[in-house]
Formats: C-alpha cells, sequence, structure tokens
C-alpha cells in the first residue's frame, strides 16, 4: 500500500488549497480514508474521514469550511480546505483504514505542509 499526498503551500488566511491523496492500489479496499494533521510538539489530529459508503465525518474546528471528496477512479481522496485560518497551519497526513475490529490496520501517507499567514 502506497499513499501519496500533496497540495500543501503557503496561503493567506481565508485562502483555500485542496490537498490530494493517491493511494495504491486502490481506495476502495480500505473502509475508510482520513486526513489527520499535526504541529510540532502536539499530538496527530483527525480532521475528517470518508467512509467506503461515502459517509463524511469532520472535527468541529474545520465544519463548514472543509470538505473531503473521494473518487474511486482516480484511487484519490481530496481534502478541500476553504476560509483557512492560521491556526489550520500544520502538516496534514492522509491514512488509509483496512480491515475492521481487531483487524484493522492503518496506512500513512507522507505529510505535506500547509501554512496560513495572518
Amino acid at each position: 500500500v502506497q499513499l501519496q499526498a500533496s497540495g500543501g503551500g503557503f496561503v493567506q488566511a481565508g485562502g483555500s488549497l485542496r490537498l490530494s491523496c493517491v493511494a495504491s492500489p486502490s481506495i476502495s479496499s480500505f473502509v475508510a480514508m482520513s486526513w489527520y494533521r499535526q504541529v510540532p510538539g502536539e499530538q496527530r489530529e483527525l480532521v475528517g474521514l470518508v467512509t467506503r459508503g461515502g459517509i463524511t465525518n469532520y472535527v468541529d474546528s474545520v465544519k463548514g469550511r472543509f470538505s473531503i471528496a473521494r473518487d474511486n477512479a482516480k484511487n484519490t481522496v481530496y481534502l478541500q480546505m476553504n476560509n483557512l485560518k492560521p491556526e489550520d497551519t500544520a502538516v496534514y497526513y492522509c491514512k488509509a483504514t483496512e480491515g475492521t475490529g481487531v483487524t484493522t490496520r492503518p496506512w500513512w501517507g507522507q505529510g505535506t505542509q500547509v501554512t496560513v499567514s495572518s
């Protein structure tokens, strides 16, 4: 399994970015695809996820601003981030969850830096 995240960058507050995570061999094989973020010295935080069935969920701090979409044909999951705030600055990671219950296994991609200036 390989996850390749991209799309990070530098943006001013109020701006937008779209992150992409390309999974191989196929995102359809995963129960859920998630986006996390991490600030140096802090724990990695779940930003949001989309299940294989298309159900999405988000942390309260990004609701109404961020959205996750999956394109099964492209094996890609997107994180659309609008109205970005300086506190959104972090390294963003995508995660694929394989299996359920005791067979659950996470796969992580490399991070992509998002920096939001005030």
